[in-house]
């Protein structure tokens, strides 16, 4: 089972999607785990304030490193352990891709820092997290959404996620089902003859090809 650590501002973003679908499932059966914590939690003032204007000016305001730093050290186990990453959202950060995805899977607890507002303090890149990543050449809200895309992903690369194995690796060809020929304004939309031909060896050869 993987453990998946969320420290975000907006832990209410996440509740209809833990809770729905092949991510419910998952925690039931207990092969995944998902946390959602509140970075709130860990300031000391009244106010529970979690972000402050940047140093040397500039509009918005920046995610404070200490109730981060403090949020991972309470995440992470005290014995250093390489099946641990920490990962930080950002635009700037490292592309994730399928084979993050494969990787990540094998490991036994993903800890994500959510970012807002105009960012976070650099020195959580340079010090706290393990790893800056970025999912696409655009930029979001937050890291809410970019955690979301990553808890999807390397959850189907976990064994008995998904209950058939050749399911998890999604086909990347083109797909078609019923029916047949679809009429739109007397125009007609076909299903590829090959699909229909039941020879399964050309068949094969077609889904190759259009890859």
């Amino acid at each position: 089972m993987i453990r998946f650590d969320v420290i975000t501002i907006f832990p209410e973003i996440f509740k209809g999607f833990v809770s729905e679908s092949l991510l419910a499932r998952g925690q039931k059966k207990k092969t995944i785990k998902i946390n959602l914590h509140n970075l709130r939690k860990w300031t000391k003032d009244k106010h529970k304030t979690v972000d402050d204007s940047p140093y040397g000016g500039g509009p918005g305001m920046v995610l404070k490193v200490e109730p981060i730093f403090k949020a991972i050290k309470s995440l992470r186990p005290k014995i250093k352990s390489k099946k641990i990453k920490t990962i930080l959202f950002s635009p700037r950060g490292k592309k994730f891709n399928q084979e993050m995805a494969k990787k990540w899977a094998k490991l036994d607890q993903l800890i994500f820092i959510c970012g807002r507002y105009e960012g976070v303090d650099e020195r959580v890149a340079d010090y706290v997290a393990d790893e800056v990543i970025s999912v696409g050449d655009y930029v979001l809200n937050g890291g809410e959404v970019a955690a979301m895309a990553v808890v999807e992903s390397v959850s189907r690369m976990i064994p008995g996620f998904i209950a058939k194995k050749e399911s998890a690796q999604k086909a990347d060809h083109p797909q078609y089902t019923r029916p047949e020929v679809f009429e739109v304004k007397s125009k007609f939309w076909k299903v590829p003859k090959i699909l229909l031909s039941g020879d399964h060896k050309k068949i094969k050869a077609w889904r190759e090809k259009h890859k």
